[in-house]
């Protein structure tokens, strides 16, 4: 592939379309409330195959196992996690002496829990001085997520920086420079065509010296190759490595959970330039493909941080396992 490939022909790079304050009861219920209802084309996808099974078999044979993982592909739980799922759920079956089929889904749920657990640590960075590099394609929510993190770490009495670094595309500094009104946070840069690095100096040093306790930094969606998208990143890290070194380093990555698979072989490109820390999973809501959360995180070894089902700040939510799973199948949390 030549150096001049046409910004339209990087197809894996291409989007579709363009310790904390513990929440309120009320607004953790409405977030499960509107996650449950976000999920719905995902459950039909799902959790209605998966019920077939454990109604259509009257036992525990080779051929309920078979039939279990494929609908388990099918449903976007990619094929690395659903061995490891069904994997665990053969043992178990075996150790519990378990007969009846309908006698292991709840067997079945808490292992598809398991392969999404987050460890807490995986936050630390809220609480610490960070610097977090927002990366993924256009159209995927990237500004947007930038905005509504921007909103929650204000919220939980942190102050927020936000490095407009997208300096590609048109229009960019200003969408976020109006979530950065919204979240009332200040904002460096987002000059059409200024250089990302100056950008992300700028913002750096700015941090410093206004004793900033989180630096988002929004960067571009979509250059012409990889081979520029890695020597932008590499040259914006080196800044941050020499500027702020000893600032918590994150990169999340934005995907669209609509794309499904799609989002995988992102996640994978990006990962080849970046060093991934977590996942931020855009439009669940109304999404067939939701069961990408599962694979991403067991193939990918990278965990789902924050999850989105909806265009306000309180949309975007920490990802809990045990919440989307029981949303998913419909469980009612306690």
């Amino acid at each position: 592939m030549g150096e001049d490939m046409e910004e339209n022909d990087w197809g894996l790079f291409r989007g579709l379309d363009e310790e904390e304050p513990e929440e309120p009861a009320e607004e953790k219920k409405s977030f499960f409330a509107r996650l449950k209802a976000g999920l719905s084309k995902t459950r039909e996808n799902i959790v209605r195959g998966i019920d077939s099974v454990f109604s259509g078999f009257s036992s525990i044979d080779d051929d309920f196992y078979e039939e279990l993982e494929e609908i388990l592909i099918m449903g976007d739980i990619g094929v690395n996690a659903t061995a490891q799922i069904v994997e665990r759920l053969r043992q178990q079956v075996k150790e519990q002496h378990i007969k009846e089929p309908s006698a292991c889904k709840q067997l079945l749920i808490d292992s598809i829990k398991e392969q999404m657990s987050v460890d807490e640590a995986a936050y630390d960075f809220e609480k610490e001085q960070s610097v977090i590099m927002v990366i993924g394609v256009n159209g995927v929510g990237k500004t947007t997520t930038v905005g509504k993190l921007a909103g929650k770490l204000k919220g939980n009495g942190r102050k927020v920086l936000i490095a407009a670094a997208d300096t590609f595309r048109a229009a960019a500094g200003d969408q976020l420079a109006e979530w950065a009104k919204r979240a009332d946070v200040p904002m460096i840069g987002g000059n059409e065509g200024a250089d990302p690095a100056s950008v992300v100096y700028d913002a750096v040093n700015a941090a410093k010296a206004r004793g900033v306790d989180v630096l988002l930094i929004d960067t571009a969606g979509r250059l012409h190759n990889k081979r520029n998208l890695m020597e932008e990143l590499k040259k914006m890290n080196r800044i941050i490595d020499r500027e702020f070194p000893g600032a918590h380093r994150e990169n999340l990555i934005v995907l669209d959970g609509t794309t499904g698979q799609n989002a995988m072989v992102q996640a994978r490109e990006f990962g080849e330039v970046a060093d991934l820390t977590g996942i931020v999973l855009t439009k669940m809501d109304g999404t067939a493909k939701g069961g990408i959360a599962v694979a991403i995180q067991s193939e990918l070894h990278v965990p789902v941080k924050y999850i989105g089902v909806g265009e306000t700040i309180d949309d975007l939510q920490k990802f809990r396992s045990d919440e989307f799973v029981d949303a998913l199948f419909e469980i009612e949390q306690e």
